[in-house]
């Protein structure tokens, strides 16, 4: 796991930077609210406008009570968001943590779209009730399972991914079955700003600012988790109670803020990352600043829209993303390399499975296959395929088959020499950028023309591909391939593309069904061709990765002890990032970016006891095997003759499971 507190910078001009960061947004967000305002009302009627608004005059209601609220909101919720970022950062001690990490955001979405769906009325005057028990209700299952971990940080981020994966594919799903509903929905998810009345700053304002009162003095215990949890429990502190505490003040800050304004996720994990990176080195120093910075950021974004997009209902949250991640990549450029911190028990080599329990995994893999292709639903019900229907069935069958289980072996794989190189249990294949890429090429696509093959598609992902996969090499080369710049610029481009892709579905146009499907992971239009060629990739990959096995064991234990191995530890990076890289490409490009397969297989086979990396290596790509292959027949035949894409059907059955599985393991 990554020590984000060790010191970043030394410079003694980095006071001034982050006096700059906050400045310049500041400044020019508040020449565009005078801009702005003036277009609305003169200066002179601005006060009267407020504290006696003149109810027959248009404007002046337009000033009161949406565009100045709307200017609060945003620096409320900016501030808010910034400082439960930093919170869950550093209680989880992982820069890539936030709110959507522990589960708040998702299940919020979730609630607010059954609500929208099946019980419209109570959206009147109770989506913030909504969605702050959706939200409350998944932390509290998060919190649920960590406790049996005492809160550690990696039963945390776990938990919280799994719940999180499984709610967003449920959404996903609901609003897949039902887009005409749901077009709104979209617009919530990407964090909206506007405004209707002073009603949510009356209830923001006290909520955000009792919850900096109680961070700030909660200050010293989140400090001796500085030097670890066995420090701070021999100076009589308990760090689970510590973690519990801290962790629950975020989560209401950030359910606050999303019951006011929808998801806004990446002000919360770009801010923490611009204050290290401008040179604010210890907790107090970062509990300041990234609140300022995020409160300066989303009001600027937020001024930006309003001038550029008047007529338009530009989603705040699509919208910082797309101005924060390329400034992001900026400040990457002059980030100074951290040390990691390889007390984390994730990757620790205990009593291994062999080779008996590998041989398991195969058979239930063949089992699973032979299920795949010959039961199913058809127009008769549920039954095996005839001998005579075997030939013709061979043809649609075979191709998805084999495509599902390349696709889920190299993504599991993947997962787990990603994980390993930056010892970060929550790294995934498409967190490198690589998959955020192959999407980013497919959506410049669609704005380029509007005739889309699948040759033109293949062509268009692999130029987005290969082109963030050097970009994101040139920001972390410029410090040894260091896994935090590797981690935060890759997450970067992911969340750039997440936000185009939102901005695209909630356009409207026609063609994003397509576009859906692919985002969703599906086998749909698998070929011959495509099964031969992933096959032989994933077996490509799975003879080269055991040669690495030395690497994978070495570079836990951090760089220091690497390089005292005689592990040259740059060049190690490098190849890894590339053996990840070209499968996770393929693999997106035949199947769609998927998030659980990658992320969770590694932790299936370290929670099943594949905890060295030989064996790790095969366990995982068993288990990246297994889930796609039966989310993929599930998905061909639960809604027969409908069928329901594999990457949904990953995170929302696969899910629940996973948590079961680890709420009965040690």
């Amino acid at each position: 796991m990554m020590a984000i507190d060790q010191p970043i910078s030394a410079e003694p001009s980095g006071f001034w930077k982050l006096i700059l960061l906050v400045a310049i947004p500041a400044i020019t967000a508040m020449a565009l609210t005078v801009a702005g305002a003036e277009r609305l009302l003169p200066p002179s009627s601005w006060w009267s406008a407020l504290v006696d608004t003149d109810n027959a005059k248009s404007q002046e209601l337009l000033f009161r009570h949406a565009f100045m609220p709307r200017v609060a909101v945003s620096i409320l919720a900016g501030l808010g968001l910034g400082l439960s970022g930093i919170l869950i950062q550093h209680l989880l001690r992982n820069p890539l943590a936030e709110p959507t990490t522990i589960g708040t955001n998702a299940g919020a979405g979730l609630a607010l779209t059954i609500a929208t769906l099946y019980a419209p009325v109570a959206l009147e005057n109770g989506r913030g009730v909504i969605a702050l028990l959706g939200g409350a209700l998944t932390t509290f299952l998060v919190f649920l399972l960590a406790q049996r971990r005492q809160f550690s940080p990696v039963a945390v981020i776990v938990s919280g991914l799994v719940v999180s994966l499984t709610c967003g594919s449920a959404s996903a799903l609901l609003m897949a079955i039902n887009r005409e509903y749901t077009e709104e929905l979209f617009i919530w998810q990407s964090g909206s700003l506007i405004q209707n009345g002073d009603a949510v700053i009356r209830a923001l304002l006290p909520q955000i600012t009792v919850c900096s009162v109680l961070t700030f003095m909660f200050l010293r215990p989140l400090r001796l988790l500085e030097a670890g949890d066995e420090s701070a429990g021999s100076l009589g502190m308990r760090p689970a109670a510590i973690r519990l505490i801290g962790l629950s003040i975020a989560v209401a800050m950030s359910a606050f803020v999303v019951a006011a304004a929808g998801v806004i996720s990446f002000i919360a994990l770009a801010a923490p990352a611009f204050a290290r990176i401008a040179g604010a080195r210890t907790l107090l120093q970062r509990m300041v600043w990234s609140p300022l910075i995020a409160a300066s950021q989303l009001w600027l974004v937020d001024q930006l829209i309003q001038f550029h997009f008047r007529e338009v209902a530009f989603p705040a949250g699509a919208a910082t993303a797309l101005l924060g991640a390329p400034l992001l990549f900026f400040f990457l450029l002059r980030l100074k390399t951290v040390s990691l911190d390889s007390r984390d028990g994730t990757f620790a080599a205990v009593t291994p499975h062999g080779m008996p329990a590998l041989l398991l995994l195969a058979v239930a893999l063949v089992v699973a296959t032979g299920l795949a292709f010959f039961f199913g639903k058809g127009a008769n019900g549920w039954g095996s395929i005839a001998a005579a229907e075997i030939g013709q069935l061979a043809e649609l069958r075979l191709p998805r088959i084999g495509v599902a289980l390349a696709a889920g072996a190299m993504f599991g794989v993947c997962g787990t020499l990603l994980q390993r190189m930056t010892t970060n249990s929550m790294a995934a294949p498409e967190v490198i950028g690589v998959s955020g890429g192959a999407s980013l090429g497919v959506l410049a696509l669609f704005v380029v023309t509007s005739s889309i093959d699948g040759l033109s598609l293949a062509t268009a992902a692999s130029v987005g591909a290969l082109a963030t996969l050097a970009l994101v090499m040139f920001v972390a080369g410029r410090q040894r391939l260091s896994p935090e710049k590797l981690l935060l610029a890759g997450t970067s481009v992911t969340t750039l593309a997440s936000a185009l892709a939102a901005l695209a579905l909630a356009s409207g146009d026609p063609r994003t069904d397509f576009l859906l499907a692919w985002l969703s992971g599906s086998t749909y239009r698998a070929t011959p061709t495509q099964a031969t060629a992933a096959a032989a990739v994933a077996i490509l990959l799975l003879s080269v990765a055991p040669l690495t096995i030395r690497w994978l064991a070495v570079l836990p234990l951090g760089e220091t002890v690497s390089r005292s191995l005689g592990l040259g530890v740059v060049a190690v990076r490098a190849i890894l990032l590339c053996l990840i890289a070209i499968p996770t490409a393929v693999a997106t490009l035949l199947i769609g970016p998927l998030s659980f397969v990658g992320l969770m297989a590694p932790h299936f086979a370290r929670m099943t006891g594949f905890r060295r990396p030989a064996g790790e290596i095969f366990a995982s790509a068993f288990y990246g095997a297994l889930i796609l292959i039966a989310a993929d027949w599930t998905g061909r035949t639960i809604l027969f003759p409908w069928q329901i894409p594999a990457g949904l059907l990953t995170a929302l059955a696969g899910g629940p499971f996973f948590l079961i599985a680890m709420s009965r393991s040690r």
